[in-house]
């Protein structure tokens, strides 16, 4: 793939070989940030885990202190009482089993996220075929099945992201976006390896984290000292 000028120099400007402590990163993938739209920054973690064992399958959510920077859509399945309350808690779209038609034939999909009371999980798994694939079937451990559909959106619209395991064991999250200052960066990261690492599988043999990279939506990425943030 060929890259364009500001990228061969963005990998100029720093040791693509070097590990760097999360400050110097930061600040190495903002500094290298520099298309025209406010890129996303991310943070990729090569894991230890072999996700086909289910006991060491990583998945779970947790709020960053700044947000992601994006404003994200929330799609709430629930009935009765429950969807006044999540369009009362600010979700984009409420509603239950007329919404089925709309996303299976109609391919609609202008959501971020999916929220549903456990009593819509039979009817929510009809879609599993449609919303797998893409990341967005509802799940326990994310905290996206539940009763207290409150709590649910206004988490997701504070900054609430979910981590997990994709096929080549690696976990891929945004850390904020290049315009967020450096210490704003700073803490949502530090949240997020803190829930990552509280996560490691009790199952696990070897090394956890392997190797971590930061990197903007188009810039090079700035490998990260693994020691100083794994624990």
């Amino acid at each position: 793939m060929k890259r364009g000028k500001k990228y061969q120099n963005a990998v100029k400007s720093f040791d693509k070989s070097a590990q760097y402590d999360v400050a110097e990163a930061i600040s190495l993938v903002k500094k290298n940030a520099t298309a025209k739209f406010d890129e996303t920054i991310e943070l990729h973690i090569r894991t230890g885990c072999d996700g086909r064992h289910a006991e060491q399958q990583i998945r779970g959510a947790v709020v960053l202190p700044h947000g992601t920077g994006k404003a994200v859509k929330v799609l709430v399945f629930a009935k009765g009482t429950k969807l006044d309350e999540a369009q009362a808690a600010g979700a984009d779209f409420v509603g239950g089993e007329e919404l089925i038609p709309k996303i299976q034939n109609e391919g609609w999909l202008d959501f971020d996220v999916v929220v549903a009371t456990p009593d819509m999980m039979g009817v929510v798994g009809r879609l599993g075929r449609v919303l797998g694939p893409k990341g967005l079937m509802p799940n326990p451990k994310a905290g996206t099945v539940t009763m207290d559909v409150t709590k649910a959106v206004n988490d997701i619209k504070a900054g609430k992201i979910e981590y997990r395991l994709d096929k080549t064991n690696i976990i891929h999250v945004p850390v904020g976006k290049a315009s967020f200052t450096e210490e704003q960066l700073s803490d949502n990261f530090q949240t997020l390896m803190g829930a990552i690492n509280k996560a490691k599988p009790a199952s696990l043999k070897g090394q956890y984290i392997r190797s971590a990279t930061l990197a903007s939506t188009m810039g090079p990425g700035v490998k990260l000292n693994v020691t100083k943030i794994a624990n």
